[in-house]
This record gives C-alpha cells, structure tokens and sequence, in this order.
C-alpha cells in the first residue's frame, strides 16, 4: 500500500503522511500529559545502571530513529527554496523530536523500572498500562502503528529519490531514473525498492536490519563529511546552495562521533557491513564505473585536450 501511495505521487503521499503525523504526535503528547502523574523517581536509581558503556551502546542502537532526518535531504529537488527550508526542516524537527524522546523515555522508565521491559516490544503502552490508564494504551498502540508506517514511508520515498539521482548519473541502471509519462514519479524504481525493503523486512529480524542500517548510514556520513572537507579544500569557489558552519571543525566532529557510535555496534554487525560493502564495491567496479556520466566525461575532456595539443582542430 505505501508503495502503491509513493508511486502516485508526492502531493498524495504528502497529504497522507500529515495526517498520520498529527495523529502520532497528539498520542505522544496524551502519553505524555497522563504519564508524567506517576512517575516515581526512585526508579531513576541508578540513573545509568549499566555505566558509560551502556550509555554508549544504547546511542548506537537509539541513532535508527534519527536517520529520517538524513531522508529529508532526499526530496531538495521537489522543495520550495530549499536552501532555508531544508535546513530549518531538518534542525526544527530534530530539536523537537529530541525533546520528545528524551521526556517520553524519562516518563517511562519513572513509571516502570527499566528491567521490567526486558524482551517486550510495546514498552510506552506498558507503561502506562502499569498506571492503570488503560484506555490510552489502545491509543498508544495506534500512535505506534502510525509512527512505523510514516517511517516507511519517508524511508521508502528517500530511497527511491536517491535511486533516481544514482541512476541519472549512469552510476544505476537506467530504468530507476525512468518516470512514469502519467504519474511523473520513478514508478519502476518504487516498486523495485519498494518490493525489495517488504521481502528483506519479512525474512530478516529487526535488529539485524537496525543494527546493519545503523553502520550503513554512520558510514556514510562519514563518507560525507570527508567530502566536505576535501570539497572546500580543492574547490573553495565553487558555488554553494548549504555551507557548513565551524570548518574544519564541524565535519571533523562527525567523522569522530559516527566512528565511536560504529565502533559501539556488535562484531556481527561489522562483518555483514563488510560483505554488505564489497557487494557494493564489486557493483561499482563492474557496472558503475565505466558507466558513470562524470566518468564519461572526463575522458571526452582528457581526449579533446590530446587532441588539440597534437595540433589539431577542437
């Protein structure tokens, strides 16, 4: 169905994803306004009961939920002015998501100690279950099921645009970048990825899948800023749509915050990454590579200019 929504179109998907996300952020605040009547701090002692490490750990695990905010960058093609609205979008929702989690997550554990949620997947409807409020806990479970599925549909919908954006550069097969003459959508490329997330979400557990999403995107972020830096560096004129503030020291503090968050996921997770990353690699020597339009056209430029200095015309 959020294929099918995805492939229409961004007005439809646009409509339907604000509605979802009015109704899950109204539940957040209910969970929010009952809960905080039966805190009881004494189960904040020990504040981190498992130290530092368990800090460190949770952070790399937590990080899954932040990546929607790297999705957003996904649709700057089909944004009104998105130099200022990208950016006051991604910040502003990043400030209030945070705030959100850090009270709902405080909420809960001061309703229910944090070993009682050991092996459960619905941990806010049990907390306020274990209030006695359980008329909120239908609405709780409602305010997730449409949490997950905005998240699919972001998800989805960035993929799909950053398929598309491989594709035109030569770097995918060409069908990914083809778009539909009634729809104006990437219609092939959303079905494919779409068709492919629903049967790796269903024959994968959701921990390895978080886990492996986790290291991809820290990874490249990574990527990204040691572009920024070689970027500013090698092409300090070049015309900037985003600049990134406190260079150098911005991206260098990303680069080492990501690496430490990798470093905090499990063995298992480095050595998917790994197959998961010479995957990769073997598609872009085969395929992408040589057919890549900047490829291309740096070796027109390099003949033009052995040409012309045989002495011959351009």
């Amino acid at each position: 169905m959020i294929t099918g929504l995805l492939s229409l179109g961004i007005k439809e998907t646009k409509r339907v994803n604000n509605i979802m996300v009015v109704i899950k952020v109204a539940v957040v605040l209910l969970f929010i306004g009952v809960g905080v009547g039966y805190v009881e701090p004494s189960n904040w002692t020990p504040f981190t009961p498992f130290g530092w490490g368990g800090v460190f750990s949770g952070a790399a695990i937590v990080f899954f939920a932040y990546i929607g905010f790297d999705a957003v960058t996904s649709a700057a093609e089909e944004v009104r002015d998105p130099q200022k609205n990208l950016p006051r979008g991604i910040i502003g929702s990043l400030a209030v998501c945070t705030i959100l989690y850090v009270i709902v997550a405080a909420i809960m554990t001061g309703i229910v100690p944090y070993q009682q949620f050991a092996g459960v997947d619905h941990p806010v409807s049990l907390a306020i279950q274990m209030a006695g409020q359980n008329w909120v806990a239908g609405f709780i479970d409602l305010g997730a099921i449409l949490g997950i599925t905005t998240v699919i549909l972001v998800m989805t919908y960035g993929m799909v645009r950053l398929a598309f954006a491989i594709s035109r550069d030569g770097l995918f097969p060409k069908f990914f970048s083809d778009v539909h003459p009634k729809y104006q959508t990437p219609f092939k490329a959303t079905w494919v990825i779409g068709v492919t997330s629903g049967l790796i979400a269903g024959f994968i557990p959701l921990n390895v899948i978080a886990n492996l999403v986790n290291m991809g995107t820290l990874a490249a972020f990574i990527l990204i800023s040691v572009a920024v830096l070689i970027l500013r560096k090698t092409q300090p004129n070049l015309p900037r749509a985003f600049k990134c503030p406190g260079m150098p020291y911005v991206p260098i503090a990303a680069i080492a915050s990501c690496l430490f968050l990798m470093f905090n996921l499990s063995r298992a997770t480095w050595t998917a990454f790994g197959i998961w990353l010479a995957i990769g690699l073997v598609i872009y020597f085969a395929f992408a590579r040589r057919n890549s339009k900047l490829g291309l056209s740096e070796a027109a430029l390099v003949a033009e200019v052995a040409v012309s200095q045989e002495g011959s015309p351009k």
